[in-house]
């Protein structure tokens, strides 16, 4: 084979076959193949797509570059749910110790915040002694511990990925909806899921930006997934707006504590029983949603809930009492009111500019090697729909120094729209697709 028939095929629209897509993965990762052809057959791909067996079949390459988790006796059923990215998205900090309470096994390899999405593992490391580098034997012993293990990708974990999106970042390919699919799909299968739910997130605050992008992309995790044999449900959210209160690193483990124990904002737990629930019925633990919302909600009005987020925070190394004196009070000195300018309703707080404007606060980062902040972040005392006088306090807003509250807060303040009558409510949770 040859690098430029295949990288010509794909140019012309014609489906490539495993043994064609394997010479491209292991020649890239080898050495063999030099990067400007991968990034010609990239944008290849990015232009003509690809069928949902090519997709799988790329999937399925990647995965096997590397290592593959084995949960090989321990008692199931694995599932795990991955969100496309958002702000104050901390879902997976409260849904793991629900679903592992209701028994499902979660194996959760998440990643860091980039660009305005903030991460998991940037979050989880907030708390004072926490460590997400696990490696595969105290990964399993936590997991079968405690019903759910929280660790960050592996130099062994799917080096075809990290070669792959590196190229992408760079060659403006990132956007394509197969590559997104396999990039997501190898590394979850990779830690040993028997099942999936995917939080596919639409609008400002999110990477697919309309419903129809979300839906294009929750389409094909569905269905590729189907193809590798895997249980799959893709459901589609909103990120209008900042889901929750919190918006941060430490800010938002707080709130997570706070949903665990019962008192979390209502959208925050709309969407987490929604996906709980999805990951209960993929699991087989439950007949259909409403069962498995019941069952969920139990796990958190009993307490179990949050006894195994703890036993995981102490599993993990983090120390759990510092972490409860902290609450309420780890905010960083230098800080900022952002109050209504005027009288009205907030109709909106755009979520992308909540996000970006957190880089410049310390919340995120442009490049995976830019430090964070644990005690920077937002504290929303208002959000959509509800009626303000000028000069209320919207938001008390956290920066790492002064001038990070500078840069950010054309952001801050451009991210505000009042109205003069309430804006209509829409659903938090928008579609849903399932292959069970």
């Amino acid at each position: 084979m040859r690098a430029v028939d295949i990288i010509m095929k794909k140019r012309d629209g014609a489906e490539l076959s495993r043994e064609e897509l394997a010479f491209i993965v292991t020649g890239y990762v080898s050495g063999d193949i030099p990067e400007y052809q991968v990034s010609s057959w990239l944008m290849a791909v990015f232009f003509r797509g690809m069928s949902f067996r090519e997709t799988a079949d790329l999937t399925e390459l990647m995965l096997r570059s590397g290592s593959v988790m084995d949960l090989s006796g321990i008692a199931g059923p694995f599932v795990d749910k991955h969100s496309t990215g958002g702000v104050g998205d901390k879902v997976s900090l409260v849904l793991a110790p629900i679903a592992a309470a209701c028994g499902i096994r979660v194996p959760m390899m998440s990643g860091r915040a980039l660009g305005h999405t903030g991460g998991t593992l940037d979050k989880l490391e907030s708390i004072p002694g926490y460590t997400t580098r696990l490696d595969e034997k105290r990964f399993r012993e936590y997991l079968e511990r405690d019903g759910f293990a929280m660790t960050g990708q592996t130099d062994a974990i799917v080096p075809a990925d990290k070669k792959l999106y590196s190229l992408r970042d760079v060659t403006a390919t990132v956007e394509s909806v197969p590559l997104i699919t396999a990039s997501i799909l190898s590394k979850k299968v990779a830690e040993g899921a028997e099942a999936l739910v995917f939080d596919v997130k639409s609008g400002p605050g999110a990477f697919m930006k309309t419903v129809a992008d979300a839906e294009r992309l929750a389409n094909s995790l569905v269905k590729t997934g189907q193809a590798m044999g895997k249980r799959i449900v893709g459901v589609i959210t909103d990120m209008t707006e900042p889901l929750g209160d919190k918006v941060g690193n430490f800010l938002e483990v707080e709130e997570s504590i706070d949903c665990l124990k019962g008192k979390g904002p209502a959208d925050m737990m709309e969407v987490t029983l929604r996906l709980s629930a999805w990951m209960l019925v993929a699991g087989g633990k439950a007949r259909d949603v409403a069962e498995a919302e019941s069952m969920c909600r139990e796990a958190v009005d009993s307490g179990r809930a949050y006894e195994l987020f703890e036993r995981n925070v102490r599993s993990q190394g983090g120390d759990a009492d510092r972490m409860l004196s902290l609450c309420g009070s780890y905010r960083s000195g230098f800080s900022r009111e952002l109050k209504a300018p005027s009288a009205g309703w907030i109709e909106s707080i755009d979520a992308y500019k909540i996000g970006l404007a957190g880089v410049y606060l310390g919340v995120g980062r442009n490049k995976t090697t830019d430090p964070v902040a644990p005690d920077v972040g937002f504290v929303f005392s208002r959000k959509k729909g509800a009626k303000v006088a000028a000069g209320d306090t919207i938001a008390t807003v956290y920066g790492r120094d002064a001038a990070s509250l500078d840069a950010a807060w054309p952001l801050v303040s451009g991210s505000l729209s009042i109205g003069a009558a309430a804006p209509a409510t829409s659903p938090l949770v928008i579609k849903e697709i399932t292959a069970l």
